[in-house]
Formats: C-alpha cells, structure tokens, sequence
C-alpha cells in the first residue's frame, strides 16, 4: 500500500543550500519584450546565482539591472520525489576586478565551447522552494 506524497515548503536558508548540489538551472528573462527561458549553468557565491555568458538577451538583463526568474530542482520522476527552487532579484553585470579574477579560473566553466566573457549574478531577493517527499510504501508491497 503506498502512501500520502507529502509536499514540504522549504526555508530560504534550505533553498540556498539545496543550489550549491546542483550546476544546472533555467534562466527566465526579458527578450525583446517576451519571456524566454534558457539553460544555464551556474554557482553559488554567497546567497548570489552567478552565472557566465556571452552576450544576447542575458546579458542585455543583467546590464539593464532587469528582474529575472532562476529556477533549479532536481527531481527523480521514478519516485516521484524531489525539489525545485525559484530565486527572483536583479541581475547584474559583475565589473569588480577581484571578484572577476576569483571568478574566472575553473570556478565556473561554460559547458557550451565560445566565449563567455562576462559574469553576472543574480541577487536573491525572493528564495522559494518546495520538496515533494516520495510517497511511503508497506512492506507488504
């Protein structure tokens, strides 16, 4: 006999966590005035998305201080279990050169070959999270 699924509304400090286990999210932007979502990968620096491109519409965000949506989860469809985590802040274009140089060496490298010369973050302003518990099964199942 399976059990209740039980969805569990996650913290902010748990959220935060939960993004430095993964290295890939989505991006959610402003593109020629529609929303476009795009893969990324990413890091955590502090309680800050960072994330490295090349130019186009995410950096047109970041260097217009835009509001954007980043979303991560990871979720295992067998069990029907696992998390998702939405931040929302400003995007911003990083230009200090202490943090550009301890951001540039392997700590963040693009999957996608070409250049990604710029970094920007993203400022959790807003952290939201949920877990979904897999169901509970009898052992007489």
């Amino acid at each position: 006999m399976r059990g209740e699924q039980r969805l569990e509304v996650l913290d902010r400090e748990r959220c935060l966590r939960l993004l430095e286990t993964v290295r890939v999210g989505r991006l959610v932007f402003t593109e020629d005035a529609l929303p476009a979502v795009q893969p990324v990968n990413f890091r955590m620096h502090g309680d800050r998305v960072v994330i490295r491109v090349a130019g186009g519409g995410k950096l047109a965000a970041a260097t217009g201080h835009a509001v954007v949506a980043f979303q991560a989860d990871e979720l295992d469809p067998d069990l029907r279990s696992g998390w998702s985590v939405t931040v929302v802040g400003h995007a911003e274009l990083i230009t200090d050169v202490d943090e550009l140089l301890l951001l540039s060496g392997t700590w963040l490298r693009p999957w996608v070959d070409g250049r990604r010369d710029h970094f920007v973050r993203i400022s959790a302003e807003k952290v939201t999270g949920r877990r979904l518990h897999a169901p509970a099964t009898s052992a007489a199942e």
